[in-house]
């Protein structure tokens, strides 16, 4: 096989060594996994989240909109990453769930601000209306009539907050907050080898390409799903 200068065969280590030998390879596909992990629990959480609480207040309307959207306006105040970063401190752990959970906790709220305008939206359709007039509880009504019809908002923002979960693990893990012990993410990658960036820059720029392509194909799959799923568009090309 072809050699390089220390005897090395060419495509034994594709992305190169760290500064102590390590195959940068299995470190950045280890990081990959790592974050797609917390991405996709977080973001898929944090929907869950926000839909519920979105989705109640949109509906009920009154003092139970005004109650939970106040409570969201003042979790709105404090900033995401200062959040995330006290949680963070708070619970110490090396398990990749806690950093999942401490994201999806810090992200929610403009999920539940979008849900909560496209359930005041649906509530008032005539189909709703036609449901309820015939006496069609609230729960069917959210179930059967509303909820296949906000779906495409649903999806599309749960793609978003996995993109964007990806992109808070990254600065969580340069306040020295995220996934910790000897695993890797890619946040943690970029944050280990910012320093090599004049002397080994491809220890910086594999994660950081790995990060920006993860979050533009989740973003591509986001649309399809929405295209694929909500009864909307699916009208609108026929």
């Amino acid at each position: 096989p072809w050699l390089d200068g220390d005897g090395l065969a060419w495509g034994e280590h594709p992305f190169g060594q760290d500064n102590i030998g390590r195959d940068y390879f299995a470190v950045t596909l280890r990081g990959a996994q790592q974050s797609l992990l917390i991405a996709a629990v977080a973001g898929l959480l944090a929907t869950f989240i926000g839909t519920v609480i979105g989705g109640i207040a949109g509906y009920y309307r009154g003092w139970v909109d005004n109650t939970l959207m106040r409570f969201v306006d003042v979790l709105f105040t404090i900033p995401l990453l200062v959040v995330a970063a006290v949680i963070g401190r708070r619970v110490e752990s090396d398990s990749f769930m806690v950093t999942a959970l401490i994201i999806a906790l810090a992200s929610w709220l403009t999920t539940s601000r979008i849900i909560r305008a496209e359930f005041m939206s649906l509530r008032e359709k005539e189909y709703v209306e036609a449901a309820r007039a015939l006496g069609a509880s609230n729960k069917r009504i959210i179930w059967r009539h509303i909820m296949p019809n906000a779906i495409g908002s649903i999806v599309v923002t749960a793609t978003l907050l996995i993109s964007a979960a990806i992109l808070v693990e990254t600065a969580l893990s340069f306040l020295g907050l995220g996934v910790g012990g000897s695993d890797w993410s890619l946040g943690k990658q970029v944050a280990t080898y910012q320093t090599a960036f004049t002397t080994r820059p491809w220890q910086f720029w594999w994660p950081g390409m790995f990060i920006v392509t993860i979050a533009l194909c989740n973003n591509f799959i986001g649309d399809g799903l929405r295209d694929a799923f909500d009864p909307k568009q699916t009208r609108v090309r026929q």
